[in-house]
């Protein structure tokens, strides 16, 4: 028999929606949030030439800076702002999490709850405004000399005033999307972070997509190959709303209960433990990490100088899109990090002290450390699961992009990301939903008691 709850989610129709005043404001709000966001992304850094900027970015794109374009919705391609996006706060609340799991000082503010949470947070806002500067600060020296062979500059007025205003503005914009991110998770609908970042990769996709079919019109691509493409990402798109739903239940029961109207049957519930339990971090984390030194040896211009060491040369070729130790690099970080981040996420200790405690058990295995080795041991086969899916997911669109020039819009990451917040926006709209109509039959169940008095 289905539950309340799914009922009520069965029942949920366009009347429901529109008597929702409360989650029409929130999506409003939300909506209202990134057209800001968008409108950010075109105003320029102080002391930038626009057009110049285009022209320089166009022979300088490749790389870590379509990743940073296509996440902050093609600010960076501007040199708007918000061209470092939201991306240094993210990085800030990676290096936090992953403090508060192995640094015992920050252990223990983590368990303070509440007050512990406010603290990291703090941290994870001093931490983005350091990376932030830095990055800016390195950013604005780059425009100074992106185009010094071309005889182009993007910079109307270089100097040490240009890098201080560059650097503030960055640092400013950043902030702001930050802010702006954390409005829409308390006032709005879904993770304000995760939707900025959607939102820039969304922008992207109708250019990507007419891209594709420029290609297939005036014969620059096979239409067979053009729609073998779109039928591609379709796949793709079901494949990962697949894996993302999909669920290991761990059974867990609960002794029986002793009321004052006598005793209570036994509790049945489950523990929900996700495939993908590391999300979209692998791959963002092993791209990094992979095009960086890439990135570094195109701002700097080694490989038009003729002066350039020979091993910046080799790296630069090495680690092209396509080319076969990069494609093995960046699986073997997708697969480390996937490791890495599943076990910062699930604590296996944790989770079987806290089933002993309130007198939970997994039946066939005994509270304490079998629990525990229970959790590692799903953990383990789950997370080799979670690897070999964002693998598939996200080399197959490399490949694709390395072999016929794609746009990283409709790559695996991106849509990764793009499905992952859709999904989680989708669900928070129903929970509001269901919330409204628990709350209609409360007051009806009010008002029935009250005439029947």
């Amino acid at each position: 028999m289905a539950s309340a709850a799914e009922q009520l989610a069965s029942n949920i129709s366009l009347s429901s929606f529109a008597k929702a005043t409360e989650l029409k404001k929130r999506l409003w709000f939300t909506l209202g949030a990134l057209v800001l966001f968008r409108m950010l992304s075109f105003v320029p850094i102080p002391g930038i030439d626009p057009v110049a900027m285009q022209q320089l970015y166009a022979t300088q794109s490749g790389g870590i800076l379509d990743v940073f374009n296509t996440f902050s919705g093609g600010a960076l391609e501007r040199a708007s702002i918000i061209a470092l996006g939201i991306m240094p706060y993210i990085t800030a609340s990676i290096v936090v999490q992953l403090m508060a799991a192995m640094y015992p000082p920050w252990q223990a503010i983590k368990k303070e709850g509440e007050t512990g949470r406010k603290k990291l947070n703090q941290y994870t806002r001093y931490l983005t405004v350091l990376l932030t500067t830095v990055q800016g600060y390195f950013i604005a020296v780059g425009l100074e000399g992106l185009g010094a062979n071309n005889n182009i500059s993007a910079v109307v007025d270089p100097g040490m005033l240009f890098r201080v205003t560059a650097t503030i503005s960055l640092v400013g914009g950043t902030l702001f999307l930050m802010w702006i991110g954390e409005q829409i998770t308390s006032r709005g609908i879904g993770n304000g972070v995760s939707l900025i970042i959607m939102a820039g990769i969304v922008a992207g996709l109708p250019r990507a997509v007419a891209q594709l079919l420029e290609g297939g019109r005036t014969g620059a691509m096979d239409p067979v190959v053009v729609f073998g493409i779109i039928l591609l990402v379709v796949a793709l798109v079901l494949f990962i709303c697949f894996v993302e739903r999909a669920q290991r239940r761990v059974p867990i029961q609960y002794p029986k209960r002793q009321t004052a109207r006598g005793m209570v049957q036994q509790e049945r519930s489950h523990l929900p433990m996700k495939v993908n339990i590391a999300g979209v971090i692998p791959p963002i984390f092993a791209s990094s990490l992979l095009l960086m030194p890439l990135t570094i040896i195109q701002m700097s211009g080694a490989q038009n100088n003729a002066d350039a060491s020979d091993w910046l040369i080799t790296v630069s070729t090495l680690l092209q899109h396509g080319a076969p130790l990069y494609l093995g690099l960046y699986a073997a970080g997708i697969a480390f990090f996937c490791f890495f981040y599943a076990a910062v996420q699930f604590n296996s200790e944790e989770t079987a002290d806290g089933l002993k405690r309130h007198g939970g058990f997994i039946p066939g295995i005994r509270p304490g450390k079998a629990t525990e080795s229970y959790f590692d041991y799903l953990i383990s086969r789950l997370t080799v699961i979670g690897a070999a899916y964002l693998v598939i997911i996200c080399l197959i669109p490399e490949i694709m992009a390395s072999q016929m020039g794609l746009a990283f819009a409709l790559g695996g990451t991106s849509l990764l990301i793009v499905v992952n917040v859709t999904m989680d926006t989708v669900s928070q709209v129903q929970s509001h939903l269901i919330a409204h109509q628990y709350g209609d039959l409360i007051k009806k169940a009010k008002l029935k008691g009250a005439r029947r008095r």
